[in-house]
């Protein structure tokens, strides 16, 4: 699963598993999930996600994590790493 932020566009996209999106459907506004050819959710699209997303903070409970990768890391104005 990859959690991918846009910032110019406002966007977050959650892939839950690799593959091609052959179909899209608005769900709720601003909430898109793309499908792939058996019709499985293979993503998460929300937009303007920043107005009522903590984007801040990520918690994970309780997931059978066995590889763990961070890409880059917005600027957030803390001097802390």
């Amino acid at each position: 699963m990859i959690f991918q932020y846009f910032p110019a566009s406002d966007m977050l996209y959650i892939r839950l598993v690799e593959g091609d999106s052959t179909e899209s459907e608005e769900v709720s506004p601003g909430i898109v999930l793309d499908f792939d050819a058996q019709n499985r959710v293979i993503g998460i699209e929300i937009e303007d996600a920043s107005t009522f997303i903590d984007l801040s903070r990520l918690e994970v409970l309780a997931l059978p994590i066995v590889s763990l990768s961070l890409g880059e890391r917005a600027a957030t104005g803390s001097s802390t790493p």
